[in-house]
């Protein structure tokens, strides 16, 4: 099984910045699939970004409330995930949950190892 810590959460000002990592532990050495999910008070746990390596390249999607504005990357060597997030509003306020597994594919399929705590990003306005 594969065991996900996010951190990087806090509390910053609508415009500010905040990075998320993610790390994964366990079984880990078939991940290929990393992806980043928020879930605001009340609210569904929604996808926010998704990033599929395939050799040396990265295929990278996002939610389109985040385009432009969020970026994932991955150390694969680290079976790391970030999420810089720029331009930060209100309406990103949420907790920010890591995912992880392998896919044959080149679109985050859902969910395939159990969640973390995650990490909670409030955004004043």
């Amino acid at each position: 099984q594969v065991q996900l810590v996010e951190s990087g959460g806090g509390l910053v000002e609508a415009g500010g910045s905040l990075r998320l990592s993610c790390a994964a532990s366990g079984s880990t050495f078939d991940i290929n699939a990393m992806a980043w999910y928020r879930q605001a008070p009340g609210k569904s746990r929604d996808l926010v970004a998704s990033i599929i390596s395939r050799g040396r390249t990265n295929y990278a999607n996002y939610a389109d409330s985040v385009k432009g504005r969020f970026t994932i990357s991955r150390d694969s060597a680290k079976n790391t995930v970030y999420l810089q997030m720029n331009s930060l509003k209100p309406e990103d306020t949420a907790v920010y949950y890591c995912n992880a597994g392998f896919t044959t594919r080149l679109a985050w399929g859902g969910p395939m190892a159990n969640w973390g705590e995650g990490t909670l990003v409030t955004v004043s306005s």
